[in-house]
């Protein structure tokens, strides 16, 4: 998993309340085995028409956040099914951070999990961002990991607040395998202690 310590990335604004993960990722979908892919179809029946088309007043279709790599959204972001297809299509679509007033959490713990960086900030604080990035050509923001803090060129500050173990498996790209292999060796002494007999032929 690639950590996140300081990111700073334009930013796309879909400022809307209660976005659930059967829009962020539909079920036809989920039927794909691999990991990767999933972008293509992330908020798939907001992005396109009833052809199948490409919506060009869909924010995410707007050329202004092309290579966005920050999602502000409103409050309780990703809930409704626990599915991690979710976070998969976020992350494969580019987005590393994601902002809002508050998370589903499920869909939190599975962004942790897939180096997912989410940032909980007041509703003025969010409203102000999204407003930025709807007014200001190329808008960026910066989030800082590793003093908590989200800031513009534009005099945005804002804190947040991250509990001490999340934030230290994002900031070292630590999934659950790697949280494990953190414990090698002694895993491999307790396996060496009891290795199992070689039965007789």
């Amino acid at each position: 998993m690639k950590p996140i310590r300081i990111h700073k990335g334009r930013v796309a604004p879909l400022h809307r309340a209660n976005v659930d993960t059967d829009q962020i990722i539909p079920k036809q979908f989920l039927k794909r085995i691999e990991r990767t892919g999933f972008g293509e179809f992330l908020l798939f029946d907001w992005r396109r028409t009833s052809d199948g088309k490409h919506d060009p007043s869909f924010v995410l279709n707007h050329p202004r956040y092309a290579g966005a790599s920050v999602l502000v959204a409103g409050k309780n972001f990703g809930c409704g099914s626990s599915r991690e297809h979710a976070v998969w299509a976020l992350e494969d679509f580019g987005f590393r951070v994601l902002i809002a007033p508050s998370f589903a959490d499920i869909f939190a713990n599975n962004c942790v999990k897939n180096g997912v960086l989410t940032v909980v900030l007041s509703e003025d604080e969010v409203g102000e961002i999204a407003r930025r990035a709807a007014e200001i050509d190329d808008y960026e923001i910066t989030v800082d990991l590793e003093q908590c803090k989200v800031h513009d060129d534009h005099g945005l500050t804002a804190a947040f607040q991250i509990d001490e173990f999340t934030r230290h498996c994002l900031l070292e790209g630590l999934d659950d395998i790697g949280l494990t292999l953190q414990h090698e060796a002694e895993i491999a002494a307790y396996e060496a202690r009891h290795a199992a007999p070689i039965s007789p032929i």
